[in-house]
């Protein structure tokens, strides 16, 4: 019988729909891989209540792990101290320790054990990040010291990769260069032929409507169109496109992955699209690491209403690997 590698899962913001979606998917499928969470187990035992969902949980030394003959007929749970007396409470900088934790436990592991699948549930950017970092993409890259890493929000029918990812608008243009386009596409030709072993057809969007612009200076002509006939010697691309149009149908079917300038660019598409049924993928990093693609959605808390679709496209994406 086959031995599958453990799912590493870091919980996220605690006042989050997070563990309600992980307790619908441990519910509604049965995984092959054992999952291995980070969590807090006083945390657990309140949501579980709350939500009347029941699990054993089985408590694991983080110093052990591979001692332990692991399935998912229980929670398996590295607990991390949390001082929390509700079940949800309000979204604050008093998780920050918390969160901090369990991120440091799980790369940990990851840099020192076998496991290379790992999935961080949502945080708040605002509370936890404190305007350090862009994003969590950007968050673990620094911590494994990588300056060359790649956000793919993927779907098996179409994925898309953003050049620029939470920047505001009026910093993107300065921030389009031929070398970050190139590296970007290296990215996703080595994620595509070394995780999921294709070739990809790559799509480029320009940076102004029509790919056009009234200014003497113009993105599309300088910067993109150039860098993209560069790359056309070695990597199967095309561009650049007009966003506005490319996601027609007739368009977008001839691609697996686009290319664009800026985070909403191609992200308003694609969750338009798909809505949950898309995850978040940091591609360079010397493990897998998949996000489902929502936040911590403070507004559905204690409710047990959230769709869990994309919690368990992420856990089967690494149930594959």
């Amino acid at each position: 019988m086959k031995k599958y590698s453990p799912i590493l899962i870091v919980s996220g913001e605690p006042n989050s729909v997070f563990l309600e979606l992980l307790f619908k998917a441990l519910k509604q499928k049965k995984f092959k891989s054992p999952i291995i969470l980070i969590s807090s187990e006083k945390l657990l035992k309140l949501q579980m209540n709350k939500l009347n969902f029941k699990k054993k949980i089985k408590l694991l030394n983080v110093k052990n792990l591979s001692n332990y003959k692991l399935n998912n007929n229980s929670i398996n749970l590295i607990n991390i101290s949390l001082n929390q007396k509700k079940a949800f409470e309000k979204i604050s900088k008093k998780s920050n320790k918390f969160i901090r934790n369990c991120f440091e436990i799980a790369f940990d592991i990851l840099k020192k054990n076998k496991i290379y699948k790992f999935i961080n549930g949502p945080i708040s950017k605002k509370s936890f990040l404190e305007k350090k970092y862009l994003g969590i993409t950007e968050y673990i890259s620094k911590k494994f010291n990588l300056k060359k890493t790649g956000m793919l929000i993927y779907n098996k029918n179409l994925s898309v990769c953003p050049i620029t990812t939470h920047l505001p608008l009026k910093a993107v243009s300065r921030n389009i260069t031929k070398k970050l386009i190139s590296e970007k596409i290296k990215i996703i030709n080595n994620f595509y032929s070394e995780i999921l072993k294709k070739k990809p057809k790559i799509a480029v969007l320009g940076l102004n409507p029509h790919c056009e612009s009234i200014y003497k200076y113009n993105e599309d002509l300088k910067i993109i169109k150039p860098t993209v006939n560069n790359l056309k010697k070695k990597y199967n691309i095309s561009g650049p496109f007009p966003a506005d149009t490319f996601f027609l149908s007739q368009n977008r079917k001839k691609y697996d992955v686009v290319l664009g300038m800026y985070h909403d660019q191609v992200l308003t598409p694609l969750k338009t699209l798909f809505e949950y049924d898309a995850i978040n993928i940091t591609m360079g990093l010397p493990f897998i690491r998949v996000s489902p693609d929502h936040g911590p959605n403070k507004k559905m808390l204690g409710k047990n209403k959230s769709n869990p679709t994309s919690l368990i496209q992420a856990i089967n994406f690494l149930d594959k690997k």
